[in-house]
């Protein structure tokens, strides 16, 4: 599994990149790296943006593991592994001051789960509608240390993620992070306005 290079979407050319940090957006299920990135007018200036596509085609567009023989549950420890490894392998051919990611949904799970497998890489970590992975990590005990800021949104009308994830990510992200948690009214398996505006505000404080 590997991701495609040529699809990322960057928000400057490679001879303005140098120097500077490096913010990255995940998307969610069945979407693209299109996606997100129409939020780039909103979010903060100072890093380069690239957003990537999912290595799995499924259901129209993209996935970072398949639902189309279980439904949306939550995946399985090798799966999150193998899309989170299938990430850092392009991650690791970049060289910026510093990252900080930003995924939606499934994309917030690879998201989390790239910063348990290297606590020491990521400025901060913003997930949206998204949870953490189940099981233990290689990095936990280093996060707990660490405690990196993490941005963690999600909508009270929400039906998508499970009730089980949501409950195992609350309790899971005061012991490893610095976390800001926001949960929206009204708000289904979305990113609003507000908590978009809460996101940059984020994403700044801890350039």
């Amino acid at each position: 599994m590997n991701l495609d290079a040529a699809a990322v979407i960057w928000s400057a050319p490679e001879r303005e990149r140098a120097g500077r940090p490096l913010l990255v957006l995940l998307h969610g299920y069945a979407s693209h790296e299109g996606d997100l990135f129409q939020l780039s007018p909103r979010l903060p200036l100072a890093p380069v943006i690239a957003s990537v596509r999912a290595p799995i085609p499924e259901n129209g567009g993209w996935a970072w593991f398949s639902f189309a023989a279980r439904g949306v549950t939550d995946p399985s420890a090798a799966e999150v592994d193998e899309a989170t490894n299938a990430f850092l392998e392009w991650l690791d051919a970049q060289d910026f001051t510093s990252v900080s990611l930003l995924g939606f949904s499934q994309g917030a799970v690879v998201a989390l789960h790239a910063m348990r497998a290297r606590p020491e890489r990521f400025r901060s970590v913003v997930a949206i509608s998204g949870f953490v992975a189940a099981g233990e990590s290689a990095g936990d005990g280093r996060l707990a240390d660490l405690r990196p800021p993490v941005f963690w949104g999600r909508g009270t009308l929400d039906r998508i993620i499970p009730s089980t994830a949501i409950e195992r990510t609350t309790d899971w992200l005061p012991a490893h992070s610095t976390p800001t948690i926001r949960i929206y009214e009204n708000v289904a398996h979305s990113l609003s306005s507000a908590e978009l505006t809460d996101i940059t505000e984020f994403l700044t404080t801890h350039e």
